[in-house]
């Protein structure tokens, strides 16, 4: 842990404000940029990014098509971008977009990609001998996966991430504050549990899914308040419909995207437009340790049940406070922590259990916390 705390930079950025205003306006900011994201990456300036999140096509490699047992199509079998013909070819690929990504990211800078068992393997050991560097191995568990309709082989319930630096002994942002305020004051380990995407967060049109691979925005949400500062610049080279960039508008950060297939094109803008950002008090999250009791409340937060920026208050309104994008409150610009510490030193008491203190409006009733943590759990369960 020493080791890498020291590779960590600070959250201010080496270059000056001024260089980097002019350097961002020079970059095409909220836009999708159209066709191969090889050659949309060419069209970027050296050094003009600091984090990339990449969703490449999984190349699954399935023969056939692959039915439900109601004899449903599942999706993203036969998706031509999906298609390659050889390993060769879709190693190819990969180094190619990886030469790229390489190229137009700060020194500074770091890579996320995600992938399953078709493809991690051969991105991981490529993304090594272009010279990144591996700082985590993230393992999404999912925690409603579709089942193997085979039954021929485990239920694939996972898919993996790679974090990586620019290089061995080059510098990378973490939030660790963070990411420990938003898992139950505990560090974040590398196993996330997050529901696939579903309900109103999946795009449909016609009755028919947008995408079949979409992203839930809690995932892009965990990897951005981690390893990205609000300004930052975050490019997703796999667009798709557009996760990366709503989650990069919520968290005031800004995006470019890449995608070539214009239905996605189409989806992902007209979400992000419907994205609201959050307030700038509700952006600043916990940099310095603090003294906080145990809490399990960053998860709501992460999932949008309870969005940051949602003023809570208590039963009788005596105090209210803040929600803050790593899910923790602020009352004050002094009382600062955990749902159960804010309250705790409002009232002057040695102890608060905050999921009973602290209530919200919520579908036209005021309930506590605890209401809605009770919501999310059965989101998960199903």
């Amino acid at each position: 842990m020493v080791q890498v705390l020291t590779k960590v930079r600070a959250p201010a950025r080496a270059e000056p404000k001024k260089a980097r205003a002019v350097a961002k306006a020079e970059l095409p900011l909220g836009r999708i940029l159209d066709g191969d994201c090889v050659e949309a990456m060419r069209s970027l300036p050296d050094n003009c990014i600091d984090l990339i999140f990449a969703d490449p096509p999984y190349n699954l490699q399935l023969g056939g098509d692959l039915n439900r047992p109601d004899g449903s199509h599942v999706d993203a079998v036969t998706d031509e971008w999906d298609r390659f013909d050889s390993f060769a070819v879709y190693d190819g690929f990969t180094r190619d977009w990886l030469t790229e990504a390489r190229r137009i990211l700060k020194p500074d800078g770091a890579l996320w990609v995600i992938g399953s068992y078709h493809n991690i393997f051969r991105v991981g050991a490529i993304l090594q001998d272009l010279g990144f560097w591996i700082l985590n191995d993230i393992v999404w568990r999912k925690s409603n996966p579709m089942p193997n309709f085979r039954g021929t082989r485990f239920t694939n319930a996972h898919e993996t991430l790679i974090w990586a630096s620019m290089g061995e002994k080059a510098k990378y942002h973490f939030n660790y504050r963070a990411m420990k305020t938003l898992n139950d004051e505990l560090q974040m380990r590398s196993d996330w549990v997050i529901p696939i995407c579903s309900g109103q967060e999946r795009l449909k049109k016609g009755g028919h899914k947008v995408h079949p691979t979409q992203k839930p925005e809690a995932l892009l949400y965990r990897v951005m308040l981690a390893t990205t500062e609000k300004g930052d610049v975050v490019l997703d080279p796999f667009f798709g419909t557009g996760t990366t960039g709503a989650v990069a508008k919520r968290l005031g950060r800004e995006w470019i995207g890449c995608e070539r297939e214009g239905g996605y094109r189409e989806a992902a803008l007209e979400r992000i437009e419907m994205a609201l950002p959050l307030d700038e008090s509700s952006l600043t999250t916990m940099q310095s340790r603090k003294d906080a009791p145990r809490v399990a409340f960053g998860a709501l937060v992460e999932a949008g049940l309870i969005p940051p920026g949602t003023q809570v208050f208590d039963k009788q309104r005596r105090w209210a406070a803040t929600v803050r994008a790593d899910g923790s409150l602020e009352s004050g610009k002094d009382n600062i922590g955990s749902i159960h510490g804010v309250g705790k030193t409002l009232q002057g008491a040695p102890s608060c259990n905050g999921w009973t203190f602290w209530h919200l409006e919520h579908d036209g009733a005021v309930k506590p916390l605890d209401a809605l943590r009770q919501l999310y759990l059965l989101s998960v369960e199903d």
